[in-house]
């Protein structure tokens, strides 16, 4: 590995799939590397994305359409976007983030069944031609991520979502892991921890030297 590139990887699945557990080892792993790494996460990242994440997840007194929290995971990830991840990408550091926009396919497209076009024109609008150099899809059966992600407390609006809004949201995750196989890696994540962080860095390993 060398950091004269800055790269971008991004953790995906469900609620309990263990993402930001495994986000801090592949930190360590890439810092052990010489690499300079940027952690971060979405909806989120820098300060006002952070405000808008808090809309976001909130539970408010008067319900929130499915429209509005798209637009504002992308208004979240513009100012991700510009505030961080390109200049990081730019001044050659690896990035690591927390979901990105495979989330939205995956919870505004999948769980909240808006049209993928929509996603689509906005993900290029934001985007332009950016896109993960790697995903890594922590897979786990749905009812068992919910059992897990009950255990952490309080639930936010969205982790608030029922069984069959999440069968759908991981049933689009797997459908965009096999439209992205090029970029995405599916880790069994309902192994235990050590087991899959070893898978993690495996897939990471051999993507690095392709």
């Amino acid at each position: 590995m060398s950091d004269v590139a800055g790269k971008f990887i991004t953790l995906e699945g469900i609620e309990g799939a263990g993402k930001s557990t495994q986000k801090r080892a592949l930190v360590e792993y890439l810092k052990s590397r010489g690499l300079t790494v940027i952690e971060t996460r979405e909806p989120g990242g820098t300060p006002y994305a952070e405000a808008i994440r808090e809309l976001l997840l909130e539970h408010p007194a008067e319900p929130v359409s499915a429209q509005t929290e798209l637009l504002l995971m992308f208004a979240a990830r513009a100012q991700h976007l510009d505030a961080l991840i390109k200049p990081s990408l730019d001044a050659g550091s690896w990035v690591v983030c927390d979901r990105f926009t495979d989330a939205t396919f995956a919870y505004q497209g999948g769980g909240r069944q808006l049209p993928s076009e929509w996603i689509e024109t906005l993900e290029t609008l934001v985007q332009g031609p950016l896109r993960p150099d790697l995903t890594l899809l922590f897979d786990v059966p749905t009812a068992v991520g919910l059992q897990r992600a009950g255990k952490r407390g309080t639930l936010d609006r969205i982790e608030s979502e029922d069984l069959a809004f999440f069968d759908r949201v991981r049933a689009e995750y797997l459908r965009r892991a096999e439209l992205n196989g090029e970029r995405t890696r599916i880790v069994d994540a309902s192994q235990p921890e050590a087991q899959v962080a070893a898978d993690m860095i495996r897939a990471v390993d051999l993507w690095s030297a392709s």
